[in-house]
């Protein structure tokens, strides 16, 4: 009896690594949709629903801090649900909590709030405006504090955004 137990055991674990096997391997992968300058649109399907978005990162961060780490903005195109032009940045650290990050792009400044290492805008109106600014803007500065005090900057070329966003806009069906 003691050796059917091990048996059964050993049957049910191979069943279990099995079945795990196959869930990873049906994990989502995203499908790069292309590199555009300092800008990479992504497309990622989850239970035939598409997830497009592109991601840079800053070409000069600024700001005393001893370790950092991964520091980028994206934006975001969900189909369900519908969810379009959804901005987050990340910053490599925790934010200061109830401080805000300002994004300036040429004259413009908009104002996100923060919740641990990310930043939002808070409202669609608001990302979609911001994404206009950013097609037709230069550059991008993203200021914030993090919750050691240390204020950060990194800016970032919108050189290849707009390539970017319609390629992420065409992935996901939108005009």
């Amino acid at each position: 009896m003691r050796c059917g137990k091990h048996l059964s055991l050993r049957i049910l674990g191979g069943v279990v690594l099995i079945c795990l096997a196959s869930v990873i391997a049906e994990a989502a992968e995203p499908k790069d949709l292309g590199t555009f300058k300092g800008w990479s649109a992504l497309l990622l399907v989850e239970n035939k629903a598409k997830i497009c978005y592109l991601h840079g990162v800053p070409g000069k961060s600024a700001g005393k801090y001893k370790k950092r780490g991964d520091t980028y903005l994206q934006v975001t195109h969900r189909t369900q649900p519908k969810i379009r032009n959804e901005v987050s940045v990340t910053a490599g650290y925790n934010y200061r909590k109830g401080n805000r990050v300002t994004l300036s792009i040429d004259a413009k400044k908009f104002f996100l709030f923060t919740q641990a290492d990310t930043a939002w805008s808070g409202d669609a109106n608001t990302d979609n405006k911001l994404v206009a600014a950013m097609r037709a803007g230069r550059s991008m500065i993203a200021r914030g504090t993090s919750s050691r005090g240390t204020l950060t900057t990194d800016t970032y070329s919108l050189s290849g955004f707009t390539a970017a966003h319609r390629a992420i806009s065409k992935a996901c069906g939108l005009k």
